[in-house]
């Protein structure tokens, strides 16, 4: 018999470690391939580790809630073949030299910065907001003087490519606490959330992570961006009688359902090529104008949390191809099978009020973006139409897009001129489009 090692794969660019935040197998287990042997949660995303082998799992190496490094053996599966039991040999050495190693270091970088080293998990702020990589210690930092997430953004980094060091943090924290504004703002009275009484029957539930994830990044967007939103009425009956037209022939010839998200995605795709100051962030007073058109669906999971996988480069792709990103994204999403890259680099958000049946939505801005676009069911409506011969009342498939929008950039003129080109796109739709 041989020993395997399952190690903590890389998780994307900015990825460094992961938190376990559950072993799905037990020591003893049979594990086919392609089975999940774990679950682990990152700031972008949760996921699943596979085994790439078929095998006995015979050791775990961490526990469930042990932040974990990418690249670190996890556990240790028995495979056919013959034995190697120099190899767990070898790893255990290969960790009592490392671990001293790590430990001299983080006792070197405490005494350095006098500063406690607080683990990851526990630095303040919703980090998964960011598109920066902050190490460890300046997270740290960040949580021990109350430095927001959107502090941190708005650092000029003096470290290799534009990053955060100790050094600027210090040197932040050191003009704050001359600014006059900083210490008006320290003197005024913190927020206190008003009491909740329960009652007798109630149920007291705790936020599961991805919750409390996305409860932390929702409010931080509406206290960052001042919200606005425009409607408009959009009269897809083009769109709709081309779908009812080619969908089945579509389904067996591809295999893929044809829904009308990607329709939608390429309007605003080619509509934030027109304006493309919709497509951007705000960094203090910088605009960002953002070159790529990466455009995120947020996607409802079954236990009631939301996801946005990101379409990159949606502008780039055809009908075809939107078709079937779309629905890998989403099935993927369900599935809690996305990487952590698939979640990151928006630079725009759609979110389908109408799967729901809902008319239409006043969404929240998706940080650190400055719009987003709301899409109402598709109602049949009677509906005044202009002819050669006078005006006539028609029944047309009729629906309610939305925009949010941050005020601080876009104005109403732009952000009524954006959603109007969506508008335009989608009734000239043309029932012979060929995909």
């Amino acid at each position: 018999m041989a020993r395997f090692e399952i190690i903590m794969p890389k998780l994307g660019e900015s990825i460094i470690e992961a938190t376990i935040t559950r072993w799905i197998k037990e020591i003893g287990d049979t594990v086919e391939e392609d089975e999940s042997i774990i679950e682990i949660a990152t700031d972008k995303v949760d996921s699943e580790i596979p085994s790439p082998v078929d095998g006995i799992l015979i050791e775990r190496l961490f526990n469930e809630g042990d932040v974990v490094p990418v690249g670190k053996v996890i556990a240790i599966l028995k495979t056919e073949g013959e034995e190697t039991q120099a190899v767990g040999q070898d790893i255990q050495v290969a960790e009592l030299k490392e671990e001293p190693k790590d430990e001299t270091a983080d006792k070197k970088e405490e005494v350095k910065t006098s500063e406690p080293v607080v683990k990851t998990e526990k630095a303040s702020g919703d980090f998964s907001s960011s598109t920066r990589f902050y190490s460890p210690l300046v997270k740290s930092i960040a949580k021990t003087e109350n430095i927001s997430v959107a502090e941190l953004d708005s650092m000029q980094g003096s470290g290799k490519d534009g990053r955060v060091t100790k050094a600027d943090v210090l040197a932040y924290l050191e003009k704050r606490s001359l600014s006059p504004a900083a210490t008006a703002k320290s003197s005024e009275p913190s927020i206190t959330l008003p009491p909740v009484n329960t009652m007798e029957g109630d149920q007291i539930v705790e936020m599961d992570r991805m919750r409390k994830m996305i409860a932390d990044h929702m409010v931080m967007s509406k206290q960052i961006s001042p919200h606005v939103t425009s409607f408009i009425d959009v009269d897809v009956t083009r769109v709709v009688n081309w779908r009812n037209k080619v969908r089945d022939t579509f389904l067996k010839r591809e295999g893929e359902k044809l829904t009308f998200t990607p329709i939608f995605i390429d309007a605003a795709a080619k509509a934030l090529k027109d304006y493309p100051q919709v497509n951007a962030s705000v960094d203090g007073y910088n605009i960002i104008y953002r070159k790529n058109i990466n455009i995120g669906m947020a996607t409802a999971l079954k236990n009631g949390n939301l996801i946005v996988p990101v379409i990159k480069n949606a502008d780039e792709k055809s009908l075809i191809g939107l078709v079937k990103t779309v629905n890998d994204l989403a099935s993927r999403a369900r599935a809690n099978r996305l990487n952590p890259d698939e979640v990151a680099e928006g630079t725009f958000t759609t979110t389908n009020f109408g799967s729901f049946d809902s008319l239409t939505g006043t969404p929240i801005i998706n940080q650190p973006q400055v719009a987003i676009l709301g899409i109402g069911a598709i109602r049949k409506k009677p509906v005044v139409l202009e002819t050669d011969q006078g005006d006539v009342i028609a029944i047309r498939h009729i629906m309610i897009l939305s925009l949010a929008y941050d005020h601080r950039v876009v104005d109403g003129a732009l952000g009524g001129m954006y959603i109007r080109r969506v508008k335009e796109l989608l009734e000239n739709f043309s029932e012979d489009t060929v995909i």
